[in-house]
């Protein structure tokens, strides 16, 4: 499976008034790293063939993490059934490597023009297949 990682820093903007990140921030780093995966194995030729939208979140919160923070996050796709692909993240403490957050979200890929699920390409998922 292709794995793709980065690291963030806990900023000021992103806690809560707990002082920890705020959940709806896990929420955007899901979707980024989702997104900057998917633009990191495409061609850019074939990105624009597909529009993708959350079908459903699941997030567990394992931990907190607070201000000045690096945290670890790391997504692959782990299945395709037709326009759905299942997409794991994890977060995890960078110096700890305690997990912090493991999410699964069910993406579903859409026609640009109709915004009707399609069919994900064959050579589309091998590019997140076999690139472990």
């Amino acid at each position: 499976m292709s794995t793709y990682t980065k690291t963030v820093r806990v900023q000021t903007h992103d806690l809560d008034s707990l002082q920890h990140v705020n959940n709806v921030r896990y929420v955007e780093w899901i979707q980024d790293i989702s997104r900057e995966h998917w633009e990191s194995q495409v061609k850019k030729s074939l990105q624009g063939e597909l529009i993708w939208v959350v079908r459903n979140h699941n997030i567990t919160y394992h931990g907190s993490a607070v201000l000045n923070d690096r945290i670890e996050i790391s997504t692959k796709v782990e299945a395709w059934r037709g326009p759905i692909s299942v997409r794991k993240v994890e977060m995890r403490d960078n110096k700890t490597k305690k997990l912090l957050v493991m999410a699964s979200t069910e993406w579903c890929a859409l026609h640009p023009k109709t915004l009707k699920p399609v069919r994900v390409p064959e050579e589309v998922q091998q590019l997140f297949t076999n690139n472990g």
